[in-house]
């Protein structure tokens, strides 16, 4: 409810800072190179999916070799027989990759990584429904891709975006924030009482990522090839423990 009141009173602003930011920011293309293929090791079969939205699909860097998809294949190449896959579009909402992923023929993936949520944000979707669809979006996974494992990543803190002005950041910072509280709590139910796959919250630590003096793209609003590829440690690390 706080939030509520604080978004209506804050309204005014956030429209004229919304639209000096949509209209100043610098627009990055998605990440060129290939979405879908395998990399034969002759080792362990591994297979992965990625969905979501612009992060996920590699805007920040120019090809996906250096994108969060690339950044985990580089990390699991020589561990895996791997056969990967990427499904995520710049804009994306969760509604919006729910769409797309029911489109998606029933195949079977071991590990499924999610990104969405910022353009949630963007839209002021409340947390309350945000959590509502997501619910929605992880039964789908489980449904047609059966993983074994599941890894989420968390809303970033929009707060420390660069490319957004006060107050505009704050209460963006406070969305996420408030969304961020409530996918742990779902986590935290998914793996304690359903049979719905290993799940593991990914915390998309900026604030960590600048005590390293590691700078976001150039747009101030997207990953970096060095912020992704520490966005994928983190997730080989989960992978390479099950």
């Amino acid at each position: 409810m706080m939030l509520k009141i604080l978004t209506a009173a804050l309204l005014p602003s956030l429209l004229i800072q919304g639209y000096f930011v949509k209209k100043n920011t610098l627009r990055l293309p998605e990440a060129k190179g290939q979405r879908k293929g395998v990399l034969n090791s002759g080792k362990t079969a591994l297979s992965i999916l990625i969905v979501g939205d612009s992060a996920a699909a590699g805007v920040g860097v120019e090809n996906q070799q250096d994108a969060l998809l690339g950044s985990i294949l580089t990390e699991l190449q020589h561990d895996f027989d791997l056969r990967y896959q990427l499904e995520a579009r710049t804009g994306d909402t969760t509604l919006q990759v729910l769409e797309r992923m029911q489109m998606l023929e029933i195949k079977p993936f071991d590990i499924v990584i999610t990104s969405v949520g910022v353009n949630d944000v963007t839209k002021l979707i409340s947390p309350q429904k945000w959590i509502q669809q997501q619910q929605e979006f992880y039964t789908v996974i489980e449904r047609k891709f059966s993983p074994k494992m599941v890894l989420v990543t968390g809303v970033p803190p929009m707060n420390l975006f660069p490319a957004l002005p006060n107050p505009l950041s704050w209460l963006f910072g406070q969305y996420s924030s408030a969304m961020n509280n409530k996918l742990e709590k779902l986590i935290e139910q998914k793996r304690k009482f359903e049979n719905a796959g290993d799940y593991h919250l990914i915390q998309f630590d900026l604030a960590h990522f600048k005590t390293l003096n590691l700078q976001m793209a150039e747009d101030g609003f997207h990953p970096s090839k060095e912020i992704y590829q520490l966005w994928a440690q983190q997730i080989v690390e989960k992978i390479q423990r099950k």
